[in-house]
């Protein structure tokens, strides 16, 4: 084992190797050619003393050790990532690259016209959106600003809350005018039901409150919350959306809205660290005045 660091070009290109499953995947990926790419994963080999990878039929396959530094190059990438947009947002002017990361649906429905306002203020600020419905490590720096439905419980962030986004169940009216409106939670059990593929915590706490709301029951399944989130527009049946979403579209009516509902805590929160970051700071004021908009919505339509 070489005891010199490996530069973290070396590095980089076994991420990409790890991610392609080939030397040319990775040339392609990177910009380099395919001799390059394998010198570099040699010289790695050299620097660690370790196989990295074998070759196989399909490719080039990992060993224990490239996988069990998988974690590290992921850390490592999402490192020079986060060092590369804090340099960029510094200095006098409102110039520079944030990343925010939100729900699906939040990402799709809410997010973009906040971001067109912002882009209008601030047209020399670029915005990286990343959709998941998993919480996302601030503190690792995975993303500089969250727009969360939970409460935060991680210290050294800075949170603002924008309220209660309120869920409940909502049909198009074409599907109810097929098949009428339940009465009871009871009678949900003879509707077409649109829900969840695998079963999450966030789930679990729901179900106990709507059990029709169980796997063996839905007609339509998806762990997607846009694909249930279509699926309810185009009058497949009965599923779960935001009462601020239904308020845009006259043709969803709210079923059984005194028997369930589901209010969920949402928040913006950032890095404290980025507090002073002028950049970082008119993106999350932009988050928190557009996601406010969006939680008075859901009261402007009657129940």
């Amino acid at each position: 084992m070489d005891d010199t660091n490996p530069s973290w070009d070396l590095y980089r290109t076994f991420r990409a190797v790890l991610q392609e499953g080939s030397l040319s995947g990775a040339a392609r990926t990177l910009g380099l050619t395919q001799p390059t790419v394998g010198r570099h994963v040699e010289a790695l080999e050299r620097r660690l003393g370790v196989a990295l990878f074998t070759r196989s039929r399909h490719g080039l396959a990992p060993t224990d050790a490239a996988l069990a530094l998988r974690p590290h190059l992921d850390m490592l990438e999402t490192t020079a990532a986060s060092l590369l947009r804090t340099a960029s947002s510094r200095g006098s002017a409102m110039r520079g690259t944030v990343r925010v990361t939100a729900s699906e649906v939040i990402g799709v429905e809410v997010l973009p016209p906040i971001f067109a306002t912002l882009r209008r203020q601030h047209p020399e600020i670029s915005v990286e959106l990343v959709l998941s419905n998993e919480v996302t490590d601030l503190l690792r720096r995975d993303a500089d600003i969250a727009v969360r439905m939970i409460r935060p419980r991680q210290e050294a962030l800075l949170v603002q809350r924008v309220g209660t986004v309120k869920v409940g169940l909502h049909a198009h009216r074409l599907y109810l005018e097929r098949h009428g409106m339940p009465a009871s939670l009871d009678q949900l059990q003879a509707h077409a039901l649109i829900g969840f593929d695998r079963e999450t915590a966030t789930i679990r706490s729901m179900q106990r409150r709507l059990p029709a709301f169980r796997r063996n029951h839905f007609s339509f399944r998806a762990d997607s919350d846009l694909a249930q989130l279509a699926a309810i527009r185009a009058g497949f049946g009965i599923g779960a959306c935001q009462l601020a979403l239904a308020t845009r579209d006259a043709a969803l009516v709210r079923v059984l809205p005194r028997a369930f509902e589901i209010a969920l805590e949402t928040s913006v929160a950032m890095h404290e660290d980025l507090r002073t970051n002028r950049v970082c700071r008119a993106v999350f004021d932009a988050l928190v005045t557009g996601m406010t908009e969006h939680v008075r919505r859901q009261d402007r339509r009657p129940r």
